[in-house]
């Protein structure tokens, strides 16, 4: 069993501050967040990354990742994810497989398609890479990774056959963001596990990990979770703070093309999140962990904890999640 956090590094809405001071403000606090998981007991930490929104102000979770391994010295710390449409597979593999050496094997690579944003645009590399590339990239990285020497002649990249430098013997741990089932026969044809998102519940995940076809593949489910003296209060805390920057982070997401994307409403997204997820007492949240694991056979959970809106809130949840909650789910499903 793995309990981790997942970090999204939003950007909260402060009115009385420079965009530059939030954004510091919201590095400095995943940073912070990130020690405070480690002392709290849990297992992992999970680093968003997103480009040009407020939603979260990590361009490189590789970047980030490294910067918290070497504050750290037993979590393990993973990209959710390092997205693969907008980036070189072979930079990327070569980030991870330093990263994986520097600490001791504790760097766990997650990697998805992404969305059809600017993103493309800016770096260049195209619609055609995100709407058609996502499977050659992950071939190609994970061919980086499990080699001496490369060499690529496909239909996004080509290149001579070159060195693999730096070469980590054990290769990080690579999992695949799934939202689709195209993206879930991907990965499960490359036998790599599944990190199913925090739009769908238990009953959806179980769906999704009986596609794959591999029960018993590390996959990594990924929840909001808000702990209280109370469900009433844990909900009132979302509902009160979640859409002030949810809201303005969804804004974020300016597809490509200019096609045409439907409006998420933020307030009902975040009564979504307090229905499906850990929210509520210390036995709450147990309970709804618990029952994700057994529904879908998933024991890698990742719990968003910043979502009620401030630095003082999101170290609370981290440290009464570690003691509250942690060793009752570790206890139930042993």
């Amino acid at each position: 069993m793995r309990l981790g956090i997942f970090l999204l590094a939003t950007r909260y809405p402060n009115k009385l501050r420079s965009q530059a001071s939030d954004d510091a403000d919201a590095l400095a606090r995943t940073v912070e967040a990130a020690v405070a998981a480690e002392r709290a007991g849990f297992d992992d930490v999970w680093l968003a990354e997103h480009h040009f929104m407020s939603y979260g102000v990590v361009p490189s979770a590789t970047v980030l990742a490294g910067h918290i391994l070497a504050l750290t010295g037993r979590v393990h710390v993973g990209t959710a994810v390092s997205v693969l449409s907008s980036r070189h597979p072979v930079a990327l593999a070569e980030e991870a497989a330093m990263l994986s050496l520097l600490s001791g094997g504790r760097f766990r690579l997650g990697v998805g398609r992404g969305g059809p944003w600017r993103d493309l645009e800016v770096f260049g590399t195209g619609l055609p890479r995100y709407e058609e590339g996502f499977a050659e990239s992950l071939d190609l990285l994970l061919s980086w990774l499990h080699s001496d020497r490369v060499a690529w002649s496909g239909e996004h990249f080509r290149f001579r056959e070159v060195p693999v430098v730096p070469r980590a013997l054990v290769p990080p741990p690579v999992t695949v963001a799934c939202t689709s089932e195209a993206t879930e026969m991907l990965a499960a044809e490359r036998n790599l596990p599944m990190l199913l998102g925090m739009h769908i519940g238990p009953d959806e995940k179980a769906a999704a990990v009986a596609r794959h076809g591999m029960p018993d593949a590390p996959h990594i489910s990924t929840h909001v979770a808000q702990v209280a003296d109370t469900r009433e209060e844990a909900v009132r805390t979302l509902m009160d703070e979640m859409p002030r920057w949810l809201g303005p982070g969804l804004e974020g997401y300016v597809p490509v093309n200019d096609r045409p994307r439907p409006s998420r409403d933020p307030v009902a997204y975040t009564r979504l999140m307090c229905d499906l997820h850990p929210v509520g007492s210390p036995d709450d949240c147990v309970e709804s962990l618990v029952t994700t694991v057994e529904r879908t056979g998933i024991r890698h959970l990742i719990l968003l904890v910043e979502a009620a809106g401030s630095r003082a809130a999101t170290l609370e949840n981290i440290a009464r999640l570690g003691a509250d909650v942690l060793p009752k789910v570790r206890a139930a499903v042993s």
